[in-house]
């Protein structure tokens, strides 16, 4: 099991893990409806958007969440982040992200090898999606070739994660101060918005490019920055966390409406999820401190999709492929489709956590016991 991610006694922080798990469900949602359409006069057109067309903003709900763990767990383990060590830095992501991302390369690739439905790539070669992967290009490849099979197709978010990962711990050494850091995360934050509309026409390059995305990563760089500095009054903690959820439900279910006043066309509709998100996070890790650390009997199972979600996000393909391709009937009634819908959800769930616990979790304290690495916060990371 994980045990935790932003403190040295390994609690875990139960609001991000309920953000955690509705960014999952979303995108799980979002992958079954597209593999196993309905009848959509099922639910109002509104609800039906939230619940299954929600998840490319749950990928930026994501990122947002990622880059303020990063720094946070960056500025617990050295202080500052102008004393981060890069060795270790690099050592630790890659004890999080490559076992399981290896192990998914090599399923994929047998399945592909072996010519199995659902898993095959017709635009490029095994070799080149196999480099890219490893290589975090996979946006790049699918804006030139087009879209990989989904197991493929759900690594360019990866892509992006890893290559801002890349170079944060070399932005950290160069910013001698925090302002300046600041500074070059409020870049990232203005060129995102840009990226999404104006420099490509290229309809994968706008929404999965590095610079589209990127911009909620920084987001939620600022938000560990702030949450770290600023000691919240009650007025000021209340004020945060209404402001981020009025962002945050704002474009999330009046997407409509944001649409309708100009800010999809500008891009600044996934910027204010972004800034929405990193205000409820601020909230939920001043909560946090405060050592409130109960979460809702309400939020519990989203709680447990949150934990695991890396395990769950690499992983949830292979099921809805499978019963795709072998159970799914497109005259099936709206029913026996949300079974199926209810199916892939919980069987995601079990297989992310079983892979949490007996293989990623295992392989990662077997990478960190490398001298680099050992300190007494070698569990903040998740």
């Amino acid at each position: 099991m994980l045990k935790g991610f932003l403190s040295p006694n390994t609690a875990r922080n139960h609001g991000i893990d309920t953000l955690r798990g509705l960014s999952i469900l979303s995108v799980i949602l979002l992958h079954c409806y597209i593999h196993m359409p309905f009848t959509q006069d099922l639910f109002p057109q509104k609800l039906f958007n939230i619940i299954f067309r929600s998840g490319y903003y749950g990928v930026m709900i994501f990122f947002v969440i990622s880059g303020f763990l990063i720094t946070t767990t960056s500025i617990q383990r050295w202080g500052t982040l102008q004393n981060i060590s890069y060795c270790q830095f690099y050592q630790m992501r890659f004890a999080r992200i490559m076992p399981c991302l290896l192990l998914l390369l090599g399923a994929t690739s047998i399945l592909n090898i072996l010519g199995v439905t659902g898993f095959i790539i017709h635009t490029t070669s095994l070799t080149q999606a196999i480099f890219s992967a490893l290589t975090f290009q996979i946006n790049w490849l699918e804006a030139k070739t087009g879209y990989l099979p989904a197991n493929w197709d759900i690594l360019w978010s990866l892509s992006v994660e890893e290559m801002f990962y890349l170079f944060f711990p070399l932005i950290c050494l160069i910013c001698k101060k925090p302002t300046h850091f600041m500074f070059v995360m409020l870049a990232f934050v203005i060129l995102g918005p840009l990226a999404r509309t104006s420099f490509t026409d290229n309809e994968i390059w706008s929404d999965h490019s590095y610079l589209s995305c990127m911009d909620g990563i920084a987001i939620g760089c600022l938000a560990a920055l702030f949450a770290h500095h600023l000691k919240l009054t009650k007025k000021m903690f209340f004020l945060v966390l209404l402001s981020g959820i009025s962002f945050f439900t704002f474009i999330l279910i009046f997407r409509k409406q944001a649409y309708d006043i100009g800010l999809s066309k500008i891009g600044l509709n996934v910027t204010l999820l972004e800034i929405g998100t990193g205000l409820i996070l601020i909230a939920a890790q001043e909560w946090y401190k405060k050592g409130k650390r109960s979460g809702s009997f309400w939020t519990k199972p989203l709680r447990w999709f949150g934990r695991n979600s890396y395990e769950i996000y690499l992983t949830h393909s292979f099921f809805i492929i499978a019963i795709t391709e072998v159970l799914f009937d497109v005259k099936q009634s709206n029913f026996i489709i949300g079974l199926w819908y209810a199916l892939a959800l919980v069987v995601s769930g079990i297989f992310g956590q079983l892979i949490s616990s007996y293989f990623s979790e295992p392989m990662n304290k077997l990478i960190k016991k490398n001298p680099f690495v050992k300190t007494k916060m070698d569990e903040a990371i998740a």
